[in-house]
């Protein structure tokens, strides 16, 4: 990764232009066009480096709903399950923590019900009990990783 992918992904974790050419007005401070942008963003998406990128909806504003999900994969499972769970596109953000409960995963759907069918749907998929953690207090926090 070099350093303007480097600051593309800074950038990009401050937010993304509402307006006809948003590729276009993302590029031109980064000294890109809005095509080698683009091209940049699937490459880290490609390379692995970038896992998604997209819109985060707000599930529950729009008539969805959002929870946080945790498992307990054992280790020698861990990539497999982590496949299976990042099948669904419901499902952003997984991480792998240091816990009993060590996969982490948010889950969004737009339509009231459909968590609960996600959830099965993964259990089912792995064997493995979901634990479902849904909001009670929403807070923002403003994470971003400086690359």
């Amino acid at each position: 990764m070099d350093e303007i992918d480097r600051a593309i992904i800074n950038t990009l974790q401050g937010g993304f232009p509402i307006c006809d050419q948003p590729f276009a007005a993302m590029a031109e401070p980064l000294g890109l066009t809005a095509a080698q942008l683009l091209a940049r963003i699937i490459k880290l998406k490609a390379d692995g480096i970038i896992s998604r990128f997209g819109p985060m909806w707000h599930a529950e504003r729009m008539g969805g709903e959002l929870t946080l999900a945790a498992m307990k994969v054992p280790q020698e499972r861990f990539d497999e399950v982590a496949g299976i769970v990042n099948s669904h596109p419901e499902v952003s953000q997984n991480y792998a923590r240091e816990h009993a409960l060590n996969m982490w995963f948010v889950v969004a759907t737009e339509k009231p019900g459909r968590k609960a069918e996600v959830l099965a749907g993964i259990e089912a998929g792995t064997g493995i009990p979901v634990h479902d953690m849904p909001k009670i207090q929403e807070f923002f926090v403003g994470l971003r990783f400086e690359a």
